[in-house]
Formats: C-alpha cells, sequence, structure tokens
C-alpha cells in the first residue's frame, strides 16, 4: 500500500471502557480498520482528561481502574476513509470523529510476510473503486478520470455486476473530442470548455465502454492475475465475489509492486523471488525508433503513430541519451494551435502534417523532451529495474552500456512476461 502526498487524518476521540459487542471498542475499530486494508491506526492512552459527561479521568496510582481517554489516529487515502466511515460512524456510539486534510511526504513499512504467486488478489487489490452506470453521462466520465487520475472505470449494473469497463485509453481511442482534457494538465476553464462540448454530444458511458470485460475473483492467485493480463494485453482487471458483484480492481503495478518486494529472510530460503536471476539484458526490446534533438515535433509525431510503446528515445551524435519523449510529453506540451492537429494525429495514428504543413514544424524535440530520464544496463537485475519504475513513477526505462549508449528498452509489459514466464514456468 502506497500513500504519498494528500491524505486524510482520522482522530477517533473514546473512553477506555467503551465496548462493542463484548469486545472493547479500541481493539474493534483497530481489527475492523485492518480487515478493510487500511494503512494502519495508532491508539494513545491518555493521562487525564473528561468528556461530554465532565467526568475528570485520572491514570493516577489510586485511580488505574478508572475509564482512561483514549484516542486513536488513522491516516490514509481519502477515498478509503470515506468508504470506511460509515462503519465507524456506527461503532462510535459515544465519543468524538475528527478528520483533517494532512500531506504524506513518504510512507514506508516492512513487510512481514513475502507476497508469492500463489496468494489471492485480494491481499493486494484496491477496494477504493469508483464506478458508473451504464448511462452516466461521457462528461462526467471525464470528470472522474481527470479530476481524481483514476485510469479506468468499472461500468455496473443495479446490482453492482459489472457489465463495462472504461479506461482513459479507450476515450483515447474512440473519442478524439476528450483527448486533450486527459492527456494535459487543464485549468478549469480549458476543461469546462471541454465538458460542454461534451455534453452537447450527448454521449453516455455504455456509448464507449468496453463491454464485458474480464474479471477475476478475490481468491484467484496472483500468478493466475498475471497471466490473464500477459495473454490479453490488459492492465488491470475488475474483482467480484461469488454473486459476480464488484469488490475491487487489481492493476498491473498491484502486481508488480506485490512480486518486486523483498520477501522475508525464511520465506526466500525455501521459495526464491521470481525475478532474482534474471538481468535487464535478458527481456530489453532492442529496435526502438531514436531521434536527435534538433528532430522536428512533425517526424516525432511521425514515429509515435506507428510504434506501439508510444516512446521515442533522443539520443547525440555518439548514441548518448538525452531524453525521452512520449505520446502525454507531446499534449502536455502543445501550444493551442497544435492541439487540434496533434489529438487527430495520435487518436487516428495519421501522420501530423498530413494534408499540408503543420504547426509543429517549426519546433523541436528538445522542446518537448523528459531531459535525463533515469537508465539501467544490461546486467541490472530484473527486481531492481522493476524498483525504479515503481519509485519513479514512470513505465519505461532506457538501457545504456557502460558508455551511457542506448542499447535498448525496458518497461512494465515485459517485466511483468518476465515473471509470468517463472511463475507459470514454477
Amino acid at each position: 500500500m502506497e500513500i504519498v502526498g494528500t491524505a486524510t487524518k482520522v482522530t477517533i476521540y473514546i473512553g477506555e471502557s467503551d465496548r462493542w459487542r463484548q469486545k472493547p471498542l479500541y481493539l474493534a475499530i483497530l481489527e475492523m480498520l485492518k480487515q478493510e486494508g487500511c494503512a494502519g491506526a495508532t491508539v494513545n492512552r491518555g493521562i487525564a482528561g473528561f468528556g461530554a459527561h465532565s467526568r475528570i479521568h485520572s491514570a493516577s496510582i489510586v485511580r488505574l481502574s478508572e475509564d482512561l481517554p483514549l484516542t486513536i489516529e488513522w491516516i490514509d487515502d481519502p477515498d478509503r476513509v470515506e468508504r470506511v466511515m460509515p462503519r465507524l460512524v456506527e461503532m462510535v456510539s459515544e465519543g468524538l470523529i475528527t478528520t483533517q486534510q494532512v500531506e504524506v511526504l513518504t510512507y514506508s513499512h516492512r513487510r512481514l510476510r513475502a507476497m508469492p504467486a500463489k496468494s489471492p488478489v485480494r491481499d493486494i487489490m484496491s477496494r477504493e473503486v469508483k464506478t458508473v452506470t451504464p448511462d452516466t453521462p461521457l462528461a462526467n466520465v471525464v470528470e472522474l478520470l481527470v479530476a481524481k487520475a483514476f485510469r479506468a472505470l468499472p461500468v455496473v449494473d443495479s446490482q453492482r455486476k459489472v457489465v463495462g469497463i472504461l479506461t482513459d485509453g479507450d476515450l483515447l481511442a474512440r473519442a478524439g473530442l476528450v483527448t486533450t482534457s486527459l492527456q494535459r494538465e487543464l485549468t478549469w476553464t480549458e476543461l469546462n470548455d471541454d465538458l460542454d462540448k461534451i455534453r452537447q454530444s450527448g454521449l453516455a458511458a455504455n456509448d464507449l465502454m468496453t463491454l464485458n470485460p474480464t474479471t477475476v475473483s478475490e481468491g484467484t492467485p496472483i500468478g493466475d492475475a498475471v497471466r490473464i493480463m500477459t495473454e490479453r494485453g490488459i492492465k488491470r482487471l475488475p474483482v467480484v465475489d461469488d454473486q459476480g458483484r464488484l469488490t475491487g480492481m487489481v492493476s498491473r503495478v498491484d502486481v508488480l509492486r506485490a512480486l518486486g518486494q523483498p520477501p522475508v529472510r525464511e520465506l526466500a530460503e525455501r521459495a526464491p523471488q521470481p525475478g532474482r536471476l534474471v538481468k535487464v539484458g535478458d527481456i530489453m526490446v532492442t529496435n526502438l525508433p531514436t531521434v536527435k534533438a534538433e528532430t522536428s515535433l512533425d517526424d516525432v509525431v511521425d514515429l509515435l503513430v506507428t510504434q506501439a510503446q508510444r516512446r521515442v528515445v533522443v539520443v547525440d551524435d555518439q548514441n548518448h541519451v538525452a531524453g525521452i519523449i512520449t505520446d502525454g510529453d507531446l499534449l502536455k506540451q502543445a501550444r493551442e494551435n497544435e492541439r487540434p492537429g496533434l489529438v487527430q494525429a495520435l487518436t487516428r495514428r495519421l501522420p501530423a502534417g498530413k494534408g499540408g504543413k503543420s504547426p509543429l514544424a517549426n519546433r523541436t524535440a528538445a522542446d518537448v523532451m523528459t531531459r535525463d530520464p533515469v537508465t539501467v544496463q544490461p546486467q541490472t537485475p530484473l527486481l531492481d529495474a522493476l524498483g525504479l519504475l515503481l519509485s519513479h513513477k514512470i513505465k519505461r526505462l532506457p538501457v545504456v552500456d557502460d558508455e551511457g549508449r542506448l542499447v535498448g528498452l525496458v518497461g512494465r509489459s515485459e517485466v511483468l512476461q518476465a515473471l509470468s514466464r517463472e511463475i507459470n514456468d514454477g
């Protein structure tokens, strides 16, 4: 579980003698939070205090049996707090609950156990899943994808059974009118302008969703989820219960993060961790497009639309890596007069300058590239490369030799395929 950035801090004020179903309330709350997959909570015991009944409680030696005040502090993802809060309010019949927004700078923890491929997906899935219905207006879908930075929204019926899924890729491929909203950091004015156009289109989720997406059950082994993702070329799977109702989502990143964690020592001795002996050079892609810093953006776009990986590496005359360009980089850096042609080129896979001179012709790769990207070498262990992909929140890494010259590219897809082969062979 990873929490960095904006989070919600919940503080619960109760008494030591409070109970929930024949169990101390503080212990019942901790168990409930753990069952719900929360990040963690701490109970603090006060030495004195008074509450709504105005009776002072003290921890003096002669009054240790008094009802001392307790506080429980819980910091977690805002969506998870919102989901769990109704249960918490039900349990705290007498007491005080407060929330406040906090900024998490870092969150790290020591894993208490390994996450082998036979573990069920319920151990790594996200339970905070935003959903839409088939008749949800497309404008509402875009607002969720933009404002909450979701990559996919399951489409569910009235019984919460999965009937479809909508991803940002679906909207990019099937509805060019929303591409700019999804790929650029827009002001609210720009976003509202785009949303007005989408509302006028009259489109709803069922017009663009992928019907009957592949799902897995909560008990599906992680290894099976890996196999399904690699065989079908998908990045995330809705998780359902025995009645087919949505209970969570498991993504490629969830799987990679779980399999990339170092196992505890005693388990490592019995079951080697997948990927431990594989090197980047064993799985890297070597046939990849390159450009120079002075290459016209028209030519960069032409390369991007013909590449499945949608990445172009920028190199110098000695083939040293100077930067990397993605379709997202292009859209984020696009000027107002460049956007229409660029959106059309990326969504329809057309050359940027087709039909006349493109406004991109006057700009170069150096104007939009991400400079000095993180790189690895062919001898880098696969799990070390995976750690870099996850910690830097990037999808692909250029591979360079001892002189810093480009020799390949490795990404999440190649890592997942390698881990899948090891798991299935084992």
